[in-house]
């Protein structure tokens, strides 16, 4: 079948999305006429007869031009699903699954009332966690190209403009596409953390205010049509919590670049930008507020409280108060306003600046406008009330004077460093710590942690690392003096491995003045929280976390924070790593792991009388735990949300979950609504004992699985077939985040971190990273224990977690291509490693995917209707970037070896332009 062919057999069978991309290359192919580029418009494919590949006629120019198309069939198919969602909204609100409607009707389904779900609507809390690992492939400049396209390509489908305007927005789409036609798609040079924060901070300032009222009206929307009354929700406290958090700028693990001085200009713009958000609502309401009203007929509380704040504004507080006279409610927002601590040129919010009048906290803040929203009350604008006021109050409460949380990552190796050059500027043996056992360190730690005594004075010369730790750590002590804890998240120590990386912790902390006396005794003022990550330390998890729940140290400082957020219980926070016991262990090893691991370190929590926070380290791409957010919540193991979800949003996935606000608000209502389900359900139902029903059989799988996977890893020449069978090399040479591709900097398979692990097997077709070692797996069972096998496939229809594996793995086999692995294995030189492996991957391929059919029963266009015929359109031009690919990387690796830099370096920029088109058509990176 020729290409040209397969963009109408596809809009046959899946109808307007498609339609919205003939008409962009058609618009793409005359612009480029237009401006006498007519040979490349000819060669646009599907909507031309295109010649077979030709690798010396295929120039970059065809690699831009299909990164450009792959990423407009990724916008329509976007604006697609919303427009779906719409229509299936318009027959019932309830109809999409995952949403607060759904979700509503779910739980009276379940006979829990209205009641009842007010009574735990306040306990969710959902917290998104933006990060800057090196998955984002496009270019800054190049999102905003899309976004602005993507807008014009909504603005299309108003009915309401004329023909001559419909033309105009055509020239718009044809000039917008031109745009990034001529704008370069690759990283020339390394972004550094600040502009990677400046990304974040479009989001943090430009996105998510303007989601969180579209989804908060969803809700009240929801709520009515479930039949609740709309009063139950008048107020803001009532309402589930959205809290944001923040990496860049605070994640040190393998990272030199984020110096103490770029964790304090984060803190610093985090903080501007919060009242940058906040300002902009007070305007608005300000303008809304036009009531003609006099001061003396407004309540006492407010007329006490705007006496109170003409004081506290000082000099000015009069002409603030003075301002819109007849419009009290506009005077009283006028004296709000001049409390913000900020300085304004041409009103807009340029500085940080405190006076003595401003507010110190968003409390204060909150209770100013609770007092203006009772007003309002009182004066009868209740629909202003509860509507413009609350949305007000909303951002204070959601965004508050911080924006975002900054977590302190590092790795538990860099703490141990950092003690031990510490405790040497002490004048202590720290070879002897370094060598004691884990009871050795234990009590050299207990002994300290009596103390509030730090090691080293302020002028001690120090190590490196210890200098990085106390430097970093000063910084969060600063801000929390001046500020309070409210901006920041955890100390979070990656491959946490026993009690005594966690306690080193609290050890640091006194370095820096982060721990305090209360009430006699010590305590850390930042929460310290584990992340497991390996499958190893999964399944120490529970066992560490006990040791350290036990410990009075942790008891006192937890107890503390509990006063601190005035909750009903002490809370620990615990991190899972997807990404490093994926690699680990294989797809199915991973997810059972991370499973079994929360069920029991759930278990361990409520032993204790402690909440678990459970910290979802997820990616892109289905071996780091990407999959439909609905599936995934639900999949978690009974009782372990508790009410809260905190995930990372990482790379690409951020742009491509929020780049505009239709599509972020319906991600951030799946996540907040499912969670509220997920929640109040396990609250309403009986406990269980086991983490799964089919916990023995998956246990046994998950080891089984493990087996083929880890002996693959293993097995001699494989080093050297990834090396050559992915460009790996490629990717670590790129530039596309400022973090380095490995932890330390050795060529070794553990050192490599887990992001380009994934980056490079999805670059050549494998995916193998969320896949292999099922397909034996599943086929053994079905061959000795075929009754457990039924079972297992009869579980698949009603059991989210087996729906959330296997409808990941499904998505990960369709998007493997075995023609493209064979090619991929051609660069491999040794032809008994080719063979050996390319067997074993081609192989277990066919198992996997044989598997599949026979579990879940139908074919694959059948059960992934959607997903197969994208595929199969992608595939059908997607195959000649992989051939490109594959020639460049002959060349460049020859040159390398030949010592020819200036000609190595311009095929690498050639090949960097591969790798942006092909994750463009993927969908993910890493």
């Amino acid at each position: 079948m020729k290409a040209v062919s397969v963009l109408d057999e596809v809009r046959q069978k899946l109808g307007k999305s498609y339609d919205d991309l003939s008409f962009l290359l058609e618009a793409l192919k005359e612009v480029l006429i237009e401006n006498g580029e007519s040979e490349i418009a000819n060669q646009i494919p599907w909507i031309n007869d295109v010649p077979p590949f030709n690798e010396k006629k295929f120039q970059n120019q065809h690699v831009q031009l299909y990164s450009i198309i792959f990423n407009l069939v990724n916008m329509v198919e976007v604006n697609g699903a919303v427009q779906n969602r719409r229509q299936i909204e318009n027959e019932s609100l309830a109809g999409v699954n995952g949403l607060w409607a759904s979700n509503f009707e779910k739980l009276k389904g379940a006979n829990i009332t209205e009641d009842d779900i007010l009574e735990h609507l306040s306990d969710i809390c959902v917290e998104p966690v933006l990060t800057a690992h090196p998955t984002e492939a496009k270019r800054h400049t190049v999102l905003e190209h899309h976004r602005e396209l993507y807008l014009l390509l909504v603005k299309r489908e108003n009915n309401m403009f004329s023909k001559f305007e419909q033309q105009e927005i055509r020239n718009e789409i044809k000039l917008a596409l031109y745009r990034l036609w001529k704008t370069g798609e690759i990283y020339r040079e390394k972004p550094d953390v600040k502009s990677e924060l400046s990304n974040i901070l479009y989001y943090m300032t430009n996105v998510f205010p303007e989601v969180v009222p579209i989804m908060d009206n969803r809700m009240r929307q929801a709520w009515e049509a479930s039949g609740f009354s709309a009063s139950s929700l008048e107020d803001y406290r009532r309402w589930p919590q959205l809290k944001f958090g923040n990496w860049v700028g605070g994640d040190r693990d393998g990272h030199p670049l984020v110096t103490a001085e770029v964790t304090a200009y984060a803190l610093e713009q985090l903080r501007l930008n919060a009242f940058v958000v906040l300002r902009r609502r007070m305007v608005k309401l300000l303008k809304h507020l036009s009531f003609a009203m006099d001061f003396e007929q407004a309540t006492w509380e407010m007329r006490k409280r705007m006496q109170e704040m003409i004081l506290e504004v000082g000099p000015a507080g009069k002409e603030y108060f003075e301002r819109n006279q007849g419009e009290v409610f506009r005077q009283y927002m006028n004296l709000c306003m001049a409390k913000l601590p900020v300085d304004l040129q041409r009103g807009h919010a340029v500085a940080y600046h405190e006076s003595k009048g401003s507010y110190k906290k968003a409390s204060e803040l909150l209770a100013d406008l609770e007092i203006l929203q009772q007003g309002l009350v009182e004066y009868g604008a209740k629909g202003i009330a509860y509507q413009e006021v609350f949305e007000v109050l909303r951002m204070v409460d959601i965004f508050g004077f911080h924006l975002a949380r900054v977590d302190v990552r590092q790795n538990s190796e860099f703490h141990e460093k950092a003690l031990a050059e510490l405790m040497e500027s002490a004048g202590l043996d720290a070879e002897a710590y370094l060598s004691a056992n884990e009871e050795g360190r234990l009590a050299f730690l207990n002994k300290e942690l009596e103390s509030n005594r730090p090691f080293a004075t302020g002028n001690a010369e120090l190590g490196p690392h210890a200098r990085a730790v106390i430097d970093a750590y000063t910084v969060i002590s600063n801000h929390i003096t001046k500020y309070g804890h409210k901006g920041i998240g955890s100390f979070i120590i990656s491959m946490t491995r026993s009690v005594s990386d966690l306690l080193t912790v609290f050890v640091l902390a006194r370095e820096a003045g982060l721990t305090r006396k209360v009430n006699g005794e010590v305590v850390c003022e930042v929460p310290v929280a584990p992340l497991l990550e390996t499958i190893e330390d999964l399944a120490e998890g529970p066992k560490i976390l006990q040791g350290f729940l036990n410990h009075p140290f942790t008891k006192r400082s937890l107890a503390y924070h509990q006063k601190l957020n005035e909750a009903n219980r002490p809370l620990q926070m615990v991190m899972v790593g997807y990404s490093d016991s994926n690699k680990d262990g294989g797809i199915l090893a991973s997810q059972w792991n991370i499973f079994q691991a929360q069920h029991l370190l759930a278990e361990v929590g409520a032993e204790n009388g402690v909440q678990i926070e459970f910290f979802h380290g997820k990616g892109g791409s289905i071996s780091r735990g990407a999959g439909p957010t609905h599936y995934f919540v639900d999949a978690l193991p009974h009782g372990s949300v508790d009410g809260h979800v905190r995930l990372t949003e990482q790379g690409e996935t951020i742009e491509l979950k929020y780049a505009n606000k239709v599509n972020a608000s319906y991600n951030m209502e799946v996540l907040l609504a499912s969670t509220m389900s997920k929640t109040i359900m396990d609250r309403f139902s009986k406990k269980q004992k086991l983490a799964h029903p089919l916990e023995p059989l998956l246990a046994r799988l998950s080891e089984e699985a493990k087996k083929p996977y880890t002996a693959l890893l293993h097995g001699e020449g494989f080093i050297d077939y990834f090396r050559s069978a992915t460009p790996i090399d490629v990717i670590e040479s790129s530039k596309i985040g400022s973090r380095p591709s490995r932890r330390t900097g050795a060529k070794t398979l553990n050192d490599l971190r887990a992001i380009p692990w994934v980056f490079s097997w999805s670059q050549s077709r494998y995916h193998m990273t969320s896949w292999f070692g099922l397909g034996t797996t599943m086929e053994q069972l079905k061959q000795n224990e075929p009754k457990e096998y039924a079972k297992f496939k009869k579980a698949i229809s009603t059991d989210p977690f087996l729906r959330y594996v296997l409808t990941n793995v499904d998505t990960s086999i369709a998007a493997t291509d075995r023609s493209m692995m064979e090619a991929y294995a051609s660069l491999v030189q040794d032809d008994k490693i080719r063979k050996s492996f390319l067997d074993r991957f081609t192989g277990e391929y066919e198992k996997t995917k044989s598997i599949l059919a026979d579990l879940l029963d139908r074919k694959i266009q059948d059960r992934r209707k959607g997903h197969y015929y994208s595929n199969r359109l992608r595939a059908s031009i997607m195959n000649d970037l992989h051939r490109k690919q594959i020639v460049l990387l002959k060349k460049w690796r020859g040159e390398k070896l030949d010592g020819a830099d200036e000609k190595s370096e311009k095929t690498l920029e050639e090949l960097l332009l591969t790798i942006n088109a092909i994750a463009g058509a993927n969908r993910n990176t890493g």
